[in-house]
């Protein structure tokens, strides 16, 4: 649950994150009190609690991954600029909204970045999708704490990040 509260608060979720923190510290007081009792005597609970610690993490950061909540910002980078405008017409098509900058690369090649904002539940397909049709492409995520204007596709539609 604390991995949980740290990620939604991060993310901007005070709210989910306030009131996760409030079951968590209850959990806490019933479950550490019990275990600090008679830990002594019973090494078992010290080591239980431990455990049950650490798996809690590990749930915490799949849980995380499963619910995908907040905003990704990935950052696009294509070989040549003549895949890199298919590849922003095909995105487009789908509903994406798309920035495109120009940039140079190490060999000082003229390259476009583009630029999408998605909901991080869509993180995997957008990411498997660019790379189906555009397997050289460079792509890094970023997470995004807040947006204001743009679009954000969401259902096939694309809806203004205000309204989100």
């Amino acid at each position: 649950m604390g991995t949980l509260r740290i990620v939604l608060i991060n993310r901007g979720e005070r709210l989910k994150g306030s009131i996760i923190a409030f079951i968590e510290i209850v959990f806490w007081l019933v479950i550490a009190s019990s275990v600090l009792e008679g830990w002594k005597q019973d090494a078992f609970k010290g080591l239980a609690y431990a455990v049950a610690y650490a798996l809690g993490n590990y749930i915490g950061s799949w849980l995380d991954e499963w619910l995908a909540f907040g905003l990704s910002s990935l950052q696009i980078v294509v070989p040549t600029l003549e895949e890199t405008k298919k590849l922003s017409i095909y995105l487009q098509s789908l509903g994406y909204g798309i920035t495109s900058i120009d940039v140079k690369g190490r060999n000082a090649d003229d390259h476009c970045m583009l630029l999408m904002m998605i909901k991080r539940k869509n993180l995997k397909p957008v990411m498997d999708e660019i790379q189906q049709y555009c397997p050289a492409a460079m792509i890094t995520v970023s997470d995004v704490k807040a947006v204001r204007g743009g679009y954000i596709r969401s259902g096939g539609k694309r809806h203004s990040a205000l309204n989100k």
